[in-house]
């Protein structure tokens, strides 16, 4: 199949321009249009899947009976990619009785953490080897890093799928990947979560960042929004900083830190909900309070998790940005039929609405993601 892709970039463009001009940011301009800061979460699992009794019987026709072997490797194990990956089962039990195909499906995670780069690599290439159909995959390696090992797997016809990278860091003439599916990091978390914070105080206030670790490409892409943040809010201070490693208990430990250091502070952005929730600890092991609409402490956080969302009906954690988990699992299976198996041109890059979660929304995000959790494994 002759492949033409699309070749948009995503940097050196400004945010109204990118926004614009990509339909598949869409969700992140609701998000970002004045007071429309809460978009409902069902247009994240809206996939074009275009079934009618004609299609689908000639597709059946060419297809029932094959078997698609795949292999799914986030850079950790984590209730966040698990959620992904249901939304994955979903999806392909869709295709499985629409056009009679079978799944195969292996999954994989290097021991230790975000940046175990090298353990990731090694299982891709034995699933390279192996002679999967499809990979699916997220790490925290650059394009220079995956370039030798994606054109290894294109030349022996395994096709990568990247899912949850901060793609916008990179020119997308380095993307080595069939597609990437995710979201804008810049645009759809860290300038949300910036805006939230922003709007909620008023425009003023101080700030603890709770962050990933040094070199974290999600880390930087996210800083770049946040900072968007503080240029158009002067009076918006950044007082304290500090690695809080993806998880809680670090998060915890880093926010207390900085809390008794800073116990004045308006606002805690944890980069991502783990370390939120363990800012909120802090919060309470120190006796402080959390925001009620009025004073306190807002706490935001980024991924959107049954953890986070019991935290936010507590009233322990002002909001988080649930980043398309569902909508990111069911596309990435989408993609790959698309691409694969129906004849289809797909895109270097597609970003899913993402939405910006409170007690005001909390109910309808939760029952999507207990749609794609109810599916049983592949």
């Amino acid at each position: 199949m002759t492949e033409h892709k699309d070749k948009t970039r995503m940097t050196g463009i400004t945010r109204r321009g990118l926004l614009r001009s990509s339909p598949a940011l869409l969700g992140g301009a609701a998000l970002l249009n004045g007071s429309g800061l809460l978009p409902g979460a069902g247009a994240q699992a809206a996939t074009a899947s275009h079934s009618t009794p004609d299609y689908d019987a000639l597709v059946r026709a060419q297809l029932e009976g094959r078997t698609i072997r795949c292999g799914f490797t986030p850079p950790i194990l984590s209730e966040f990619f698990n959620i992904m990956e249901h939304a994955c089962y979903r999806q392909a039990q869709d295709y499985s009785e629409r056009f009679g195909v079978k799944w195969e499906w292996q999954r994989a995670s290097p021991s230790g953490n975000f940046n175990s780069v090298e353990g990731q690599y090694n299982i891709i290439q034995n699933w390279i080897t192996a002679g999967l159909d499809a990979i699916f995959v997220c790490t925290a390696g650059t394009p220079s890093d995956t370039s030798k090992i994606y054109t290894e797997a294109r030349a022996k016809g395994v096709d990568i799928i990247q899912f949850n990278m901060p793609i916008s860091l990179w020119p997308i003439e380095e993307q080595k990947a069939v597609c990437s599916v995710g979201y804008h990091d810049t645009l759809q978390s860290g300038y949300v979560a910036g805006k939230y914070i922003a709007e909620q105080l008023g425009g003023k206030g101080k700030v603890l960042q709770i962050w990933g670790p040094s070199g974290s490409p999600w880390a930087e892409a996210r800083q770049r929004g946040f900072d968007m943040v503080l240029a158009e809010y002067p009076d918006l201070q950044v007082v304290g900083k500090a690695d809080g490693g993806y998880v809680r208990d670090k998060g915890f430990s880093a926010a207390q830190n900085l809390l008794t250091s800073n116990p004045d502070v308006n606002a805690i952005y944890g980069e991502n909900e783990e370390m939120a929730l363990g800012a909120s600890q802090a919060i309470d092991a120190l006796g402080m309070r959390h925001w009620d609409g009025q004073g306190g402490i807002i706490t935001i956080g980024a991924d959107g998790l049954q953890s986070g969302f019991d935290a936010i009906r507590q009233g322990r954690l002002s909001a988080t940005i649930e980043v398309g988990g569902v909508g990111q699992g069911l596309t990435l299976v989408e993609m790959l039929m698309a691409h694969r198996y129906l004849g289809k041109i797909v895109a270097d890059v597609y970003n899913v609405p993402v939405t910006l979660v409170t007690k005001d929304n909390v109910d309808q995000v939760e029952a999507l993601q207990a749609w794609a959790l109810a599916a049983p494994e592949l």
